[in-house]
């Protein structure tokens, strides 16, 4: 277990949770003072009236549930949104209605999931040539063959 802090920005929000023991992320929830319709073919940015502080090994990333994806056609629309261990604003999330209909989203639902992923920093080490391999420079569609 991860020590995550947590901050409800509005007593009324509801805080995140696992569904089910053998679920690897937490359902959050729209935070909204009215109902908000999604048109179709466009996206909104969704507030969860959360913020979060964590370890530097980490990133929160928020991906779409797959009930919403299946069922009504949404999805998160930078999937996977990043939140850094240095970001303290609201997590907000983008939610993007691929679906022929208008998709409203109410205070309370749940939209998106958020999953705590280990982060490897790169160490960069600039070369004048890299290593051949049998691939080569063979780009999309070059495996193929």
């Amino acid at each position: 277990m991860v020590k995550v802090l947590i901050k409800k920005l509005n007593p009324k929000v509801r805080l995140p949770e696992y569904k089910t023991i053998g679920a690897s992320g937490m359902d959050l929830s729209a935070f909204l003072e009215k109902p908000l319709i999604i048109k179709s073919k466009s996206s909104s940015l969704i507030s969860t009236g959360l913020s979060v502080a964590f370890s530097e090994d980490y990133e929160i990333q928020i991906r779409p549930r797959s009930g919403l994806a299946l069922k009504n056609n949404i999805t998160v629309l930078n999937t996977p949104g990043t939140i850094d261990s240095d970001y303290r604003g609201e997590i907000k999330v983008i939610i993007y209605n691929h679906g022929d209909e208008d998709f409203i989203i109410n205070d309370g639902d749940r939209i998106a999931q958020m999953i705590l992923s280990p982060v490897t920093k790169i160490e960069l080490n600039e070369v004048d040539n890299l290593p051949e391999t049998i691939r080569g420079k063979g780009g999309f569609g070059s495996t193929n063959k």
